[in-house]
């Protein structure tokens, strides 16, 4: 199956420093139509993975279940050509530990909880693995 044999990426301490700087990131997917799909999101990473969050129903989470490549950009406003990153990977969606992950994320880039909770609505985790990082 094409994406077995993926090629992990180490990423460097200036990458982690972007990726954990509450900046916003775009996230790109695939539409069952082939045309692609940006969404902002928050995003962060423990130095192997990236991770960000969305709710099932969602349509980059519905995008990722069927294809699960995926493409971020991410940049730092204070040096926008200099600390930007082009990423390209490969996710697995988690569900285990979501509601608190998201939690997590609201607190860092707003400082309150999350308020998007709807009833009935599954939160992931969508784990990243990089397979290629460009920095600007």
């Amino acid at each position: 199956m094409p994406g077995d044999n993926i090629s992990v990426v180490k990423l460097t301490e200036r990458q982690v420093r972007i990726l954990n700087g509450r900046h916003f990131a775009t996230v790109a997917t695939v539409n069952p139509d082939c045309s692609p799909e940006a969404t902002v999101i928050w995003i962060e990473t423990d130095g192997q993975y990236i991770y960000f969050n969305t709710a099932l129903h969602r349509l980059k989470a519905r995008n990722l279940l069927r294809d699960n490549r995926v493409a971020i950009t991410v940049f730092d406003p204070t040096h926008p050509y200099r600390d930007a990153l082009a990423i390209r990977g490969r996710v697995e969606l988690i569900t285990e530990g979501a509601n608190e992950h998201i939690e997590k994320l609201a607190r860092t880039y707003t400082g309150y909880r999350f308020k998007g909770f709807r009833p009935g609505q599954t939160r992931v985790i969508v784990k990243v693995t990089p397979e290629r990082i460009h920095l600007q």
